[in-house]
């Protein structure tokens, strides 16, 4: 049975669903947040995704200590988590314009939520379903808050553990909310294709009998093909104007013309898993011509012996099948035959 996020199908019998993540992309400026959109609609995403935070309601303005990014792998190292937040959230005031802008291109939008204000916030909005990200899913107050709503909520598994996941799984359905749709995800940024681990995508399905994506940090397609020939039915992908130009999460995004690859590649990756299947398809029946079988390799006499000489397997495949050759060896025509004929049993002593 097939979900919905509005009139958005998700399921295995879908293609899958491409989220647009906008994220800090929008490098401080509305014209490009909204170029952003009508980008994404162009080149056939079904979801275009905000964050709805403040540096203040998710970090504390200290420009020290743990507050700090230290690690020496980040593209932010020695950033303060307070200075990065300012920079890369979404102005709220844009956020109404976005997603009025994102009905228009027939995108459905909806939003990352960090706390209880940003919840209010897109409640006031209407938006259809809510992100939960990976740093988040233990926010148990917050997952309980976004359930209460009843609409569909995503959720990122990234570093999570499966009890971590189940406890979240099992609160947002005790609080309300039946439509769940988890992410595969690797919180590093970017992500290697060798820690994508797609392989959980249907073990996760199985055991929470949701529907299953990937959060996909990873740069290219290559991962995201991967995960939807796993049962992925949806794909979250960061999404940017141009990495030339910059931006705090440009490094692991993709550009237009590669979002669009996305779309297409992940929907013919889909359309290739079918069903379990032998024997020649429909679209197969013509080919089957250019199987070989034995044919008379020069003319023959009624009473002459079939041999090496006067026997040919060959194309097309009109004649006996190729593993009844050395059947026929030795055995003698009834009639005569021209070079080129097919050669049938009825034709042998």
């Amino acid at each position: 049975m097939l979900m919905k996020i509005e009139d958005v199908e998700i399921g295995l019998d879908a293609p899958p669903r491409i989220i647009a993540e906008m994220s800090g992309n929008h490098s401080r400026s509305l014209a490009r947040a909204l170029l952003l959109v009508d980008e994404a609609s162009r080149v056939g995403a079904a979801f275009f995704k905000l964050q709805t935070y403040t540096a203040d309601t998710i970090t504390l303005d200290i420009e020290q200590g743990e507050f700090i990014i230290s690690q020496e792998q980040s593209l932010w190292k020695n950033r303060s988590l307070h200075s990065l937040y300012s920079e890369a959230h979404t102005p709220w005031e844009w956020q109404e314009q976005i997603i009025k802008r994102a009905r228009e291109k027939g995108l459905i939008c909806f939003s990352s939520v960090f706390d209880e204000t940003s919840v209010e916030f897109l409640e006031r909005l209407a938006v259809p379903a809510y992100k939960i990200a990976s740093q988040e899913c233990i926010h148990h107050p917050l997952l309980r808050q976004v359930a209460l709503t009843n609409k569909p909520i995503i959720m990122s598994t990234g570093m999570a553990s499966l009890a971590e996941i189940d406890e979240a799984v099992n609160l947002i359905k005790k609080s309300g909310s039946s439509d769940i749709i988890l992410l595969k995800c690797t919180s590093s940024y970017p992500a290697s294709p060798s820690n994508s681990n797609v392989l959980t995508i249907p073990y996760l399905r199985k055991i929470f009998g949701c529907e299953v994506g990937l959060s996909d940090h990873t740069l290219g397609v290559g991962a995201a093909i991967a995960a939807v020939a796993h049962g992925a039915t949806v794909i979250e992908k960061h999404f940017t104007l141009s990495r030339s130009e910059g931006g705090v999460d440009s490094a692991f995004s993709l550009e237009p013309y590669e979002m669009q690859q996305l779309v297409i590649e992940t929907e013919r990756a889909w359309q290739s898993l079918g069903k379990l299947s032998f024997g020649p398809t429909e679209a197969e029946n013509a080919s089957m011509s250019g199987r070989r079988s034995i044919y008379i390799a020069r003319n023959v006499q009624a009473g002459e012996v079939l041999n090496v000489d006067n026997l040919r397997v060959i194309r097309p495949n009109l004649g006996l099948a190729p593993k009844f050759y050395d059947v026929v060896l030795g055995r003698r025509m009834k009639c005569a035959a021209k070079k080129g004929t097919a050669l049938k049993w009825d034709l042998i002593e």
